[in-house]
This record gives C-alpha cells, structure tokens and sequence, in this order.
C-alpha cells in the first residue's frame, strides 16, 4: 500500500498537523508555527474559537443538512439578512455556495441569466484583469489572469477579455494619476474592440490577492470602471473572496472606495476555515428580472447548508463582539510600518502594498533597479521554505503573470495584537537574513 495516497500542487513532504489555537498551530512532532497566513488567507478569527464550536455543535444537534428546494433554515435567513446589513444594504439578494469558485461561477450565471431575462443574449463576455485570480472551476479560471494555471486548460476554457491590472508598484507613466488613466483607456479600447453590446461585466479583486501580492487599486479607478459599466451597459462584479469580511479593516474591500459593485462574491473570512461556506451577493433589480423569467438556473448541494450558515453567523457575530474589523485596521497599520522598516533593511524587497491585514511583500534582485529574480531561482519558495523552518507561515505567488515577480502575503488572523505583530516580524527578518544568506552563497 502507498505511504501518501494523497496529490497536491506538489509532491513535497509536509509536516503533519496535530492541532491549533487562536494564531498558532501545532505538527505532530509539537513545533509550533506562526499562522501569519491565516492558512490560505481564510482563518480571520483565528483558530479552535469556542464561540464558533459550540454554534457548530448546536447546529449539529438540530440538522446539519437540508436541501434548499425541500427546506429553508432560519440560520440561512438570519445570516442574509446579516450580509445585506453590512454592505449597508447596496446589495439586497445572497445565494449561499460552498467555495469561492462556485461563489464566482454563480456571478457568472446570474450576470449571463440577467441579460437573457433582459431580451439581451448576446452579452456573453467578460472583461477582466491581467493578472487576477477568480478561482479554479472553468467558468472562473476564465477570468483568471495566471499564466501557469491557465495554460494547460486554455483548449477547454471560455477566456474573458484581458485588459491591464492597475500596477502602482511598476507603472511607467509619469504619475499614478496618468497612469490610472492609461489603463481605463486600454480597458475601454478593449471593450470597444469586443464589442460594448457583448459585455456582460468587467470583473475584478478591489485589491489583489495571491495572484497580485496585495495590489492596491485607486478611487479613480473604480470610479472609472464604474463609469464604463454604466456607460455600456455592463454590469461591475467585485471579487471578494479574499479580501472581503473585514480582511482589510472594511468589512468588505470596496467600502474603501465609495464604489459599490453589483455583484459580490465572498467566501474564505465567511466561514473562518471552520466550514465551508461562500456567498454571492446581488442587486434586487438583477434578482427579480431573474426570478420573473422562470428562476436562477444554478444550484449546489450544499447551497444554504444549516451547518455552513451556522458557522458563517457564528463568525460574524465573533467579529463584531470583538471588534476584529476596527483591530484589522489598526494592526494593519501597524504591520504596514514594520514591513517597511524591514524593506529599509533589506534590499531584497521591493514593494510593500495593501491594507489592513492583507500585506503584500514584492522581491526584488536590487530594490533600485525592481529587477525580479530569474524564475528558476524560485525566490518565492525559498523565502518561504526559510520561514517555515523558523516556525513561520507565509503566503508565496509571483505577481507578474504568475510567471515571475515573486512575493509573499502577510495575512494574520484578525485577532493578532501588536505583540503578535512583533513576534510576527522577528521571525519574518530572520528568515530574510537567511534568504539574504542563501543569495550571498549561491553567487560566491
């Protein structure tokens, strides 16, 4: 019998994992690690919450299944009407999902069904952005922009139009205003070259994710995708799945601009890492001219599971008794300024970006020049491999296409307090020196 059964994106030997606390977490040998990643960017609260666990076990206790075409339960009810307060009730409908690449297909067929209810078929397409992340189903890895996943699926994917991501980091421009105006005239180019009446939606992360290393857009630039979608007759679909449920010291990324989207998809913060749930959220106008031409067609399973929602309310109310979007806020400044200390230290990085607790840390070979370091060095790996052996868990990608420009996310649970901060980056300034070490060797 094989020793690992199990496949992954790699075969590399990991650690076993025993168990976990608040921003700890613990392998079976009992090292203990720094959760400075929140897993995959999910465990807002942080780990083993006893508030969380005994709303699960509650739920276990009534059901922890029901189909949604037999049933509703009140805790699904209880947890819509809780999302649509906080976005202020800009967006009125939500369709529960179990990830956040059903929650993105489901923006995807609600976007396509609107246009049909609207005697409009021919609107099929969508426009996003180069690079971006949208999940891995294929409706989503076509609104993808990464190279490496897209590339052995581009023969049986429908891909959107790829306009430019904003890039405040490596413009070219003479300013961030000049250059914020270059990439809406490439994307309106792009439109007008598909063809306005073909398009659906422009789609994208109101701030970048693993894809982008914690891109940052600007006010005037959604104020500009606004004002395309309005102007052509699409709809704006914002991709929150990372950065939403307080992530970035907002509940939700785009209340940071003052521009609301007209679908929303949320997931991984929703349910912490304690169960998996996500979430599509909806303009009333959209849902009802769907639901008067016969209903959403599109459906999971697990679509408003008791267990999921359970959690996913146990979570926002964990959330606000603790005041872990105010915190996110406040930590997050106060991580911003010691990455940038470290980025005076260190000539290996590049670029410090993001808000709140979703920071982003560019590599670069020298910081002067932002030269990216040769792929096959895989600096990426290797920053976090370092890390890891101190006891640290970060979050690697390369943000330029996903082909190089590497980086690593920075993304503590919400809970973290500026001693944890400050363990946080002890450990994340060792493990550069090591990096810094390992470059120093390689080219001697």
């Amino acid at each position: 019998m094989a020793s690992n059964a199990l496949f992954y994106l790699t075969s590399n030997d990991m650690p076993l994992v025993s168990h976990a606390d608040g921003i700890y977490i613990w392998d079976t040998t009992g090292r203990r690690y720094i959760d400075a990643c929140s897993g995959a960017i999910t465990c807002n609260i942080g780990h083993n919450h006893p508030t969380v666990k005994r709303a699960m076990t509650e739920q276990l206790d009534k059901v922890a299944f029901s189909y949604r075409t037999q049933f509703e339960s009140q805790v699904a009810l209880d947890l819509a009407s809780k999302m649509v307060d906080l976005t202020r009730g800009e967006l009125e409908k939500v369709f529960f999902v179990g990830s956040g690449s059903e929650a993105v297909e489901s923006a995807i067929k609600l976007a396509i069904q609107y246009f049909v209810a609207k005697g409009q078929p021919e609107r099929c397409q969508f426009v996003s952005l180069r690079p971006s992340y949208h999940g891995s189903t294929m409706g989503a890895l076509g609104l993808t922009g990464y190279e490496p996943l897209e590339a052995p699926y581009r023969s049986i994917t429908i891909g959107s139009v790829k306009v430019p991501s904003p890039d405040l980091y490596r413009y070219r421009e003479t300013s961030v205003e000049a250059h914020i105006e270059a990439v809406l005239e490439q994307t309106e180019n792009a439109i007008l070259k598909a063809g306005p009446e073909t398009i659906a939606a422009i789609v994208l992360e109101p701030v970048g994710g693993a894809s982008t290393g914690a891109r940052m857009v600007t006010r005037a630039y959604m104020e500009g995708l606004r004002a395309l979608c309005d102007r052509y007759g699409c709809l704006l679909i914002m991709d929150e799945v990372l950065s939403g449920m307080g992530r970035t010291g907002a509940w939700f990324a785009y209340q940071h601009y003052g521009v609301a989207p007209d679908i929303l998809t949320l997931a991984k913060g929703l349910g912490s890492g304690y169960y998996p749930i996500a979430a599509m959220m909806a303009r009333q106008e959209l849902v009802d001219s769907v639901s008067k031409s016969g209903g959403f067609m599109h459906g999971h399973t697990y679509a408003g599971n008791p267990l999921a929602c359970a959690t996913g309310l146990a979570v926002i109310g964990v959330m606000n008794a603790e005041d872990l979007v105010s915190n996110a806020a406040e930590q997050g400044v106060y991580l911003r300024r010691k990455l940038e200390e470290l980025s005076d230290k260190y000539d290996c990085i590049g670029n410090v970006r993001g808000i709140g607790l979703l920071q982003g840390v560019e590599l670069v070979q020298n910081s002067a020049s932002k030269q990216p370091y040769p792929a096959s060095f895989n600096a990426f790996d290797r920053l976090t491999a370092l890390a890891k052996a101190r006891g640290l868990l970060i979050y690697p990608r390369r943000c330029l296409n996903g082909l190089e420009g590497d980086h690593v996310l920075i993304t503590p649970p919400l809970t973290v307090t500026a001693a944890d901060v400050d363990d946080i980056i002890a450990l994340f300034d060792a493990s550069l020196a090591d990096f810094e070490q390992e470059i120093r060797e390689r080219a001697a």
